[in-house]
Formats: structure tokens, C-alpha cells, sequence
């Protein structure tokens, strides 16, 4: 399927580590990815059709692993 493909994390950018070097092991985050990863979407009604028009879209699994870090962390929206 089509969706917006993010960057390899154990990449070697520009900075001298990668952006999984810059999480701490015992960061909540870590939790949130193997969490939603452990799932199938599917079953809980997340559906994985788009249309090929305009520009791709982002995973499902991407977008609750992004709500749940809001959650837990009080943010009600991502402009602030």
C-alpha cells in the first residue's frame, strides 16, 4: 500500500547519532511502538483503503502511535 514512508531510525543523519540513539531506553516511546506494532489494526476496524489521488497518507499505525503519546502527555491538539 501506499503511505508516507518515514525515515530508517538506526540511520546515520547529518548528527553524530541516529534518532533511536537519542531516545533513552527506558523512554515511554519505546513502549507506544512495540504496543501499537503488537497489534492488527485490522481487527479493530482500521482499514487500510486510499485513493490515489492527491498526496499519500499516513499510516494508521503511525497516527495512533501519535495519539497515544498525546494522550498520555496531555495534548489535546499539535498546534501548540
Amino acid at each position: 500500500m501506499k503511505f508516507i514512508n518515514g525515515i530508517n531510525r538506526n540511520q546515520l543523519p547529518l548528527f553524530a547519532s541516529s534518532i533511536d540513539d537519542a531516545i533513552a531506553q527506558d523512554n515511554q516511546i519505546r513502549l507506544i511502538d512495540l504496543f501499537v506494532d503488537s497489534l492488527k489494526l485490522a481487527d479493530f476496524g482500521f482499514t487500510f483503503d486510499f485513493v490515489e489521488n492527491g498526496r499519500p497518507a499516513y499510516h494508521p499505525s503511525d497516527l495512533l502511535k501519535l495519539f497515544i503519546y498525546g494522550y498520555l502527555n496531555r495534548m489535546r491538539s499539535s498546534r501548540t
